[in-house]
Parts: C-alpha cells; sequence; structure tokens
C-alpha cells in the first residue's frame, strides 16, 4: 500500500499564488534583506538577489506604489496609516481605553495608543525604540520616553502599582528567561527617571489577554490624537522630521530604492 505524499501547506499555497501574481505583474518588486532574514541568510551564496521577476521581459523595477497594497493619500495622517498600513490595532485601542477608564492624563493615553505601533506597522525586534523614533517628532519629549521605556519596563514586577510579570511571558519565553543585558542595564538607568511612571503606566494597562470580541474606535481618542500628536501638514513622511524617511517606508515598503 502506498502513502499518498501530502499536499502543499495552507501556507505554501498561499506562497504560490503570491507568486504568480508577482509574474503576472507589470512590475519587479524587491524584497529588503529584513524582510526575509531568517527564512534565508542573507550572508550566504545565492540569497542576494531580492529581486521577484515578472513575465514581462520588459519590467522595470518597482519605485512607487506596490499595486498589491492600498494607495495612501497624497498627504497621509497618522489614521492613514492604521487604515492602510497597519495590522490588526485592538490590543492598542484597547490598552488605551483601559488608561482614559482609569483617568489618566492624554499624554499616558496616547503613549498606550500607540505603544506597540512598531510591531502592528514596522518591526517586533526592539519595538519600543523604533516605536519611539517613529513618533519622536511629533508627540510629547514624555511619550516618547515612556513608549521607548515601556520595551524594558515589561519585564520587570512593580508590586507598589500592582503590577506583576506577564505570565504570557513565562508561556513565550520559559520559567528561566533573563532579559539580555542590554535590557538590564538600560532598567538600572531609567527606574528612577522623572517619567518612570508614564512608561510604568503603559504597562499596567498593556492588556496581554484582551478581548477579542471588545469593540472599541478610534474615534474615542480622535480629539486626544488632535492635541497631542502634531500631524504635519505635509504629511507623515514628506515633512523632513528625523523620522519622516520611516514612514516613507511604510508607504512604499517594496520600492527598489
Amino acid at each position: 500500500m502506498t502513502t499518498q505524499a501530502p499536499g502543499p501547506t495552507p501556507s505554501e499555497r498561499l506562497d504560490a499564488a503570491e507568486e504568480q501574481m508577482l509574474q503576472e505583474l507589470d512590475v519587479r518588486i524587491a524584497k529588503s534583506p529584513l524582510f526575509v532574514m531568517g527564512e534565508t541568510d542573507p550572508s550566504r551564496p545565492g540569497h542576494q538577489n531580492n529581486l521577484v521577476g515578472s513575465s514581462n521581459p520588459r519590467a522595470y523595477a518597482l519605485q512607487s506604489d506596490d499595486p498589491r497594497l492600498q494607495k495612501m493619500p497624497e498627504k497621509p495622517t497618522l489614521l492613514d496609516f492604521f487604515k492602510y498600513r497597519f495590522g490588526p490595532n485592538n490590543h492598542l485601542l484597547q490598552s488605551a481605553k483601559h488608561a482614559l477608564a482609569a483617568g489618566h492624563d492624554e499624554e499616558t493615553v496616547l503613549a498606550c495608543l500607540l505603544h506597540d505601533i512598531a510591531v502592528i506597522g514596522f518591526i517586533r525586534s526592539d519595538h519600543g525604540w523604533w516605536g519611539a523614533q517613529l513618533i519622536e517628532p511629533y508627540v510629547s519629549e514624555k511619550v516618547a520616553w515612556a513608549i521607548r521605556a515601556h520595551q524594558v519596563l515589561r519585564f520587570y514586577p512593580d508590586p507598589s502599582v500592582g503590577y506583576e510579570y506577564p505570565e504570557m511571558y513565562i508561556r513565550l519565553f520559559g520559567e528561566d528567561f533573563e532579559p539580555e543585558d542590554y535590557i538590564q542595564e538600560e532598567y538600572k538607568r531609567i527606574k528612577d527617571h522623572k517619567w518612570y511612571m508614564t512608561g510604568r503606566l503603559i504597562t499596567i494597562n498593556d492588556i496581554y489577554s484582551f478581548d477579542p470580541d471588545a469593540k472599541v474606535y478610534w474615534e474615542e481618542f480622535e480629539d486626544i490624537v488632535g492635541r497631542n500628536f502634531k500631524q504635519p501638514e505635509e504629511g507623515l513622511g514628506f515633512d523632513g522630521s528625523p523620522s519622516a524617511h520611516m514612514w516613507r517606508t511604510l508607504i512604499w515598503p517594496t520600492r527598489f530604492l
């Protein structure tokens, strides 16, 4: 009796369908090394070319909008990125809702709303640093500091305010996990900082077992964002700020150069 070989997995079928779609486009689309690092080792021979081909021999490398993504407005706002580029954000909305219900000030609510902005839209590794850098030109120094700090503070209990080490981290990382040395050193630097409590309040309102059925809407925070996020007139990505290039990368994530 012969055993039939297993068919492709759903993920493999999705990859194949995307590859077919790419081949039919009139552009060749690049994937930055970071997009595939880990799945491949870019330092090894044969893994240097991340330019996806097209069946059209006259196709150019993509230098504009990716046809697979929703087109961004000409002068994109923070809300536009939440609508057209970021992944599911109910976790952030619920965290901000908890902070609002607890009566915290608007800067703290905004920090909770944006604390994982890097995770949902940019990158997971060192997301506190990336997220803070992304929004730093547009928020108060305290909000940016708190978002950067929450990356570190979440690993450290603070019984004085009822914050315990998350059980989810034990499941994710194991009981013997210890933060890396740079995290431990950063904690020593920030634990007595004047804005410590704002960073700590992010961890307190960071809902690790949030309700997937809860309905929280962006409109509930529209006024808070309007008063505390300095939306550039030119649109995020085009105002010449130190992080404008990061927003442009989110607009055109597969642009060749």
